[in-house]
This record gives structure tokens, sequence and C-alpha cells, in this order.
């Protein structure tokens, strides 16, 4: 840690922090929290903390074995809380009041935008911009490169909490370097291919080949992504 010790940080004596480590006043580092070196961590967040969840949730008996890893070089920014168990991956930003839940990995080197959420089990590559106020939910699965623009959100119970015994949800899948609009809808378990864009305000409810190019109410095919779009000639 670097300078004085800033106004209000608790830190508990458990957590392992690394050299040059910066902290903003009000920070909490709950227990066994391991903090990389060079992390910036803002004002009044919150790190490593404990899920509360109701007698009725299917989580309600999943363990959180791990505790929280920050690795070298990320930034969490102002109110951000990213919980027990979670692991963000080295040069990784969670903005401002974005909230990360527990066993979920970000990798190397994406942004994480103000508001957006994070949910539970939800395993995120590399490189991937994940804009304001987007919500990814439990049980999705983020491949590099993948970009998802402000409001985007992704669901993964169709029963809406009406499940029979024993069936498991299912969030989104986002093939490598996908594009998601902004304010687009997806439906449980559907799978968005490899460099596929989705439009603006589209819902999406059977699954994306790659480099298709979808929109609308329910979204469709309108046409294909175009060689000069992608990712290797913007690389």
């Amino acid at each position: 840690m670097t300078g004085e010790t800033p106004p209000g940080l608790v830190l508990s004596p458990s957590a392992k922090v690394g050299e040059g480590v910066r902290f903003g006043a009000h920070v909490v580092v709950h227990d066994d929290v391991v903090i990389g070196d060079g992390v910036v961590v803002q004002d009044a967040a919150i790190l490593g903390k404990a899920p509360t969840l109701s007698p009725r949730s299917s989580m309600a008996g999943a363990a959180t074995t791990s505790p929280l890893v920050i690795e070298e070089g990320a930034a969490i920014c102002a109110q951000a809380i990213v919980f027990a168990g979670a692991h963000i991956g080295p040069g990784t930003i969670v903005g401002d009041q974005a909230f990360v839940r527990e066993r979920s990995v970000i990798g190397e080197g994406c942004v994480i935008g103000r508001g957006a959420t994070v949910d539970c089990d939800v395993a995120i590559g590399a490189r991937v911009r994940i804009q304001t106020q987007v919500y990814v939910t439990a049980f999705s699965l983020i491949e590099d490169d993948v970009f998802i623009g402000p409001c985007a959100m992704t669901t993964n119970d169709n029963t809406m909490a009406r499940r029979p015994p024993h069936e498991p949800m299912r969030g989104a899948t986002l093939r490598r370097a996908c594009r998601i609009g902004g304010g687009a809808v997806l439906v449980p378990g559907v799978e968005v291919g490899e460099e596929a864009f989705v439009a603006a305000g589209a819902v999406v409810t059977n699954d994306v080949p790659a480099r298709g190019f979808v929109m609308g109410v329910p979204a469709r095919v309108v046409r294909q992504v175009p060689e000069e779009q992608l990712l290797e000639r913007w690389s």
C-alpha cells in the first residue's frame, strides 16, 4: 500500500495487499481478499462482500469457497462492490457502482461499465467491453473481445421462478468478438455466434449464427457482417 492510510479504510488483517496498491477513502476490504500489485481501489468500494441469499433461492446451497482475487494493475472504481469468490483479471477496470457477484471470473484487460452487474457464475474472457448499466445474468459465458452496449440485458429463466425441480437456469453464450447493441434483450439460453452483430433494441429469441447481423423484435438475420468490420481489421 502506498502513502498514508486513507480516511475510513477498513482493511481485514487477513487480506493480502500487494506492492503499490492505492486505496481511496472509506474502502472496505473483507477477510482473505487478495489484491495484486499496482491495483487502484477508489472511494467507498467494497471488496470481498459475502452474498446474502433467500432460503428459497436456487443458489442458497452454493458455497463460496475461494477468496476474492484482484490481479495486478486492475482498477476498482468508486462505490463498486465485488463479492467474495470473484476473480478480476490483470488490468481490468470495474467501473463506478458496478456489481460483480460470487464465482464470476473476468479476464484480462476488460472494462465493466458504470452501474453494470455481472451476476454469479459468469465467465468472461479477455478484452471484453461491457458498457453502462448492462446486466449479465448468472451462468452466462462471454468469450474474448465481445462488446455489449449500454443497458443490454441477458436472462436465464424462461419460467420466471417457476422452474421444475432440478431444471438448471441457462444464461447467454456470447462467442468471440460478437457485438450486442444498446438496450438489446437476450432470452435464456441463446447463443450469439462469433463476430455476429445484434442491433440496438433487438429481442434475441433464437441463436444467432456466426457473422449474422440481426435486428428487430423478434430479432431476425437481415445480412452478414462485412469483411471490413471483422476484428482482425481493427486489431
